[in-house]
């Protein structure tokens, strides 16, 4: 691995120029760079210009940069205060978010996390499998947390996928494929998403639309299904007759939720409503754009915003990327930044690197540049929020992996397509200085130690792409805006 110091990459710039040209938002840095207004900063610290578009278009998006667990529930719960609706538009309960609001804590895997502010609905798009039991179980935690009135903020689309099997029919089928793989397992939850999202493209799937119709119609449906899974696993046992008879009670407690979501949001997208979306997973587990197989069964970049909520892409406006001051992921595959030394448990210890879904520790490394430019390559995103900074804070330097290289050669164009190149990378580090100075308590940018202002920067330089909030805690009042 290859290490550049911070004074030696300033002077060297014109080496690793093809660095900044791996997104296309850094072909206009300049003009991107020049809408980011931190608090407190001199005319010499940076570029100035106006502030970016927020509400000018009726739907602002937050998705993930990385291998998810960025911290988008928190941006979400932030940005929910002052939005009418809030959307999920793709996965299913295998997402995880956790919202801190005062001294309540909330672990959202299905629910929209805006559900949280009391004057918002809720919306689940069609793009998006749910689990039914596990959703009221959801909101019966959430509840007992404070949650109020959810029945009459919760809308749930009629063209969603039904993941009620993922603990039965779905879920066996997910263990067992993810354990015939043998050493190559990609990391699924195990939730059934994959399987679930399997019958929707084989169109033998079953909606939420189809539940609340004609139940005689479903069963026969559902029986069907059975026996299609039967037939392609051999030992799967499902009681259909009992599925049968708790899908009936599930179709009476969750009718009044599911309706004809498509013409909901386009008449209040209309009518001037605020629309958030609430992306899951990650760019770099997207169905298409990610690091495939290990991936998720889901578009969860920006395209699956407009074909899970059947919106038209002129309504978005904002587009957020949400981004964790270094690296996680979890599951199997490259990695090229991974730590595997005292540094790294370190990191692992201070962030709490455990899934909220699955609780399995998250492996760790260095912050991904390259990740990070072909994220803002395909999303096009108005601003960042860099999420856990807090966590550097003990850290005598901190490195950023700026470029890729395969014996002794540059690649810097793009994110690699698949897992045998990426793990042939070697990364070019840029090393920054520390601030060993704790910052959770800083909430403006100008308070906060010049080592973390010149990282935030160096994070907005290399990627083309102005920060408009830094997290510094769990809790909602722990963030910092900078414009």
């Amino acid at each position: 691995m290859a290490t550049v110091s911070h004074e030696a990459f300033l002077t060297e710039e014109s080496e690793i120029a093809d660095v900044s040209r791996l997104s296309a938002l850094s072909v206009n840095k300049e003009e991107n760079m020049a809408k980011c207004v931190p608090n407190g900063v001199g005319s010499t610290d940076g570029p100035r210009a106006k502030k970016p578009r927020i509400g000018d278009q009726s739907v602002t998006v937050v998705l993930g940069t990385q291998w998810g667990d960025e911290g988008k529930g928190k941006v979400v719960d932030m940005l929910a205060t002052s939005a009418d609706i809030v959307c999920r538009c793709q996965g299913g309960n295998n997402a995880g978010h956790t919202v801190v609001v005062g001294d309540k804590k909330y672990a959202f895997h299905m629910l929209p996390s805006g559900i949280v502010n009391p004057n918002c609905t809720a919306v689940i798009g069609n793009g998006c499998v749910v689990h039914i039991e596990q959703l009221l179980a959801e909101v019966n935690k959430a509840v007992a947390n404070g949650l109020a009135d959810w029945r009459t903020r919760l809308l749930i689309s009629n063209r969603a996928h039904i993941g009620k099997f993922l603990f039965d029919l779905h879920q066996k089928v997910d263990g067992l494929q993810e354990s015939g793989r043998g050493k190559d397992l990609i990391g699924t939850t195990k939730r059934g998403i994959g399987p679930a999202y399997s019958s929707k493209a084989t169109r033998n799937g079953l909606r939420m639309g189809d539940l609340v119709g004609d139940f005689e119609c479903f069963s026969n449906r559902f029986e069907a299904l059975v026996e299609y899974f039967k037939k392609h696993h051999t030992g799967l046992e499902i009681d259909v007759e009992s599925e049968l008879k708790k899908y009936k009670d599930l179709a009476e407690q969750i009718r009044p939720l599911v309706v004809d979501t498509i013409p909901y949001l386009n008449k209040a997208i209309t009518s001037g409503k605020t629309v958030l979306v609430e992306g899951a997973q990650s760019n770099v587990l997207d169905i298409d754009f990610g690091l495939y197989p290990y991936v998720t069964s889901s578009n969860c970049s920006i395209g699956g915003v407009c074909t899970g909520l059947g919106i038209p892409p002129h309504v978005i406006g904002d587009v957020f990327g949400v981004v964790k001051a270094y690296t996680t992921r979890v599951g199997s595959g490259g990695f090229p930044t991974e730590l595997f030394c005292e540094k790294g448990e370190l990191l692992s210890s201070r962030g709490h690197e455990f899934g909220v879904t699955t609780g399995r520790k998250r492996r760790v490394g260095w912050l991904d540049m390259v990740m990070l430019r072909y994220s803002a390559m395909i999303n096009g995103f108005t601003a960042v929020a860099i999420t856990k900074l807090d966590i550097l804070d003990v850290f005598e330097e901190i490195k950023i992996g700026v470029a890729y290289s395969i014996e002794g050669e540059k690649v810097t164009d793009s994110f690699p397509a698949t897992d045998e190149v990426l793990k042939k990378v070697e990364v070019e580090y840029l090393t920054l200085p520390g601030w060993k100075t704790n910052t959770e308590d800083v909430r403006k940018f100008a308070d906060l130690p010049g080592e973390a202002q010149a990282y935030v920067r160096k994070i907005e330089e290399l990627m083309g792409v102005p920060v408009k909030w830094i997290g510094v805690g769990q809790a909602r009042a722990s963030i910092i805006e900078l414009y």
